[in-house]
């Protein structure tokens, strides 16, 4: 009995630890075995299988194979695309290989730390580049905010497969467990491009952990409508967003991390985080929810110095959309969040929740989107004791930040 005792009292000592810790956290660097911080030095099998156009019946993808995506495969009519621990899926360059997981399919791509999932680019190591493939695309059956309850995707113009959005805010679209994705986010016109990984009204009975998307050539994740948890999460050096949310998107990240070149951008304004409630107010139905944001344990890091780069503030935050932040660490940018301009009164900035955050060599905390103080915002937020601050530096306030090694960005014990 006592030993039983004291498995639970170091159980609930372990669980208090972890709430009190800033940033990501974990025992040991829950980034080794499945991550790769250097793709281009992996040489991937020659495809030997290849996927294009609809999969209507369940379908598994093993190990022993090596799968070229050709074009869009859409995988709809209720299938489930199992993929084995192991797997590597490579997209076509010329065709804009893609997957799409279609409203009512499911993927269950569950790798382990050992035998992660891997999607890349088909073109040889010393080639590969961000927009080499199209990417991974998810649609569900959650809610949006979009007058109408559903959106045909800017992604995909085949409309028998690219609707999404309704009302099950609990909707399964399966689960990616240690998966990487590669060198994704392929130009689809002049506007467009692809991101590593797309979620449109997925549900939170959907699972989506333990996943590192790199070199994208737009957003790694972009989260439009929805409901859902994203658990342990690494995007590096991607040209856009790390993570965009819209259209009422309902969304928690729990201990995951963006790591930014600030010599990484896109044509557009590039950011770890960008929260937005609709892309035009016109289109907004005021009877669905706003896009809401709770980060818990969430660590942004642009490595390189603050004001010198093309990325400028952490977070970029819209009005009409709320933002909750517990734990986390932000460190190197000019701002910490960039306000649009209603949340530049301070009575509308009461609705932003911040707690035991640690925000360390940033330039500005709060400001405008042209990145001017917002002096009344900072005061309100330093006198509360919710933003501590620091000038230490990326090189020593992790235990190492070096990404040509073994990077381990839990903070460094002082």
């Amino acid at each position: 009995m006592k030993s039983k005792l004291k498995l639970i009292l170091l159980f609930f000592i372990g669980i208090v630890n972890a709430q009190k810790s800033k940033g990501i956290y974990g025992e040991t660097n829950w980034f080794a075995g499945w991550t790769n911080f250097k793709p281009k030095a992996i040489e991937y099998n020659e495809t030997t299988q290849i996927l294009t156009g609809e999969i209507k019946e369940n379908m598994t993808l093993t190990k022993k194979n090596t799968y070229l995506l050709m074009g869009t495969v859409y995988i709809a009519n209720k299938a489930t695309l199992t993929i084995e621990p192991g797997t590597v899926i490579r997209g076509d360059f010329n065709s804009n290989g893609t997957l799409v997981i279609v409203k009512g399919s499911k993927i269950k791509a569950e790798g382990t730390i050992a035998s992660p999932i891997v999607f890349t680019s088909n073109k040889p190591s010393s080639e590969r580049k961000a927009g080499d493939w199209g990417g991974v695309i998810i649609y569900g059956d959650a809610p949006v905010n979009r007058i109408g309850g559903v959106i045909a995707s800017i992604y995909d113009s085949n409309r028998a497969f690219n609707q999404f959005g309704g009302t099950n805010e609990n909707d399964d679209s399966g689960i990616m467990k240690y998966v990487r994705i590669e060198f994704a986010g392929k130009k689809i016109d002049q506007k467009t491009m692809l991101n590593g990984l797309t979620l449109g009204a997925v549900g939170s009975k959907t699972k989506i952990e333990n996943v590192q998307v790199s070199f994208a050539k737009d957003d790694a994740i972009e989260m439009i409508g929805g409901n859902i948890e994203l658990n342990n999460i690494v995007s590096f050096n991607n040209a856009d967003d790390d993570f965009d949310f819209s259209i009422g998107s309902q969304a928690t990240v729990n201990n995951s991390i963006a790591i930014r070149s600030p010599f990484i951008s896109d044509n557009t304004r590039s950011r770890c985080f960008e929260i937005d409630s609709y892309d035009k107010v016109e289109n907004y139905d005021p009877s669905k929810k706003k896009t809401v944001v709770r980060l818990n344990n969430v660590t942004m890091v642009s490595n390189e110095i603050n004001d010198q780069g093309l990325v400028k503030e952490a977070i970029s935050l819209k009005s009409d959309s709320f933002l909750e932040m517990n734990n986390c660490v932000v460190t190197g940018f000019a701002s910490f969040i960039a306000l649009d301009e209603k949340y530049l009164n301070v009575a509308n900035a009461k609705q932003i929740k911040i707690k035991d955050c640690l925000v360390d060599n940033c330039k500005s905390i709060f400001t405008n989107e042209e990145l001017i103080e917002a002096p009344e915002v900072n005061e309100m937020f330093l006198k509360s004791n919710s933003i501590s601050i620091s000038k230490i530096g990326v090189e020593s306030f992790f235990i190492s930040n070096d990404i040509k090694k073994n990077p381990d960005f839990r903070l460094a014990k002082k």
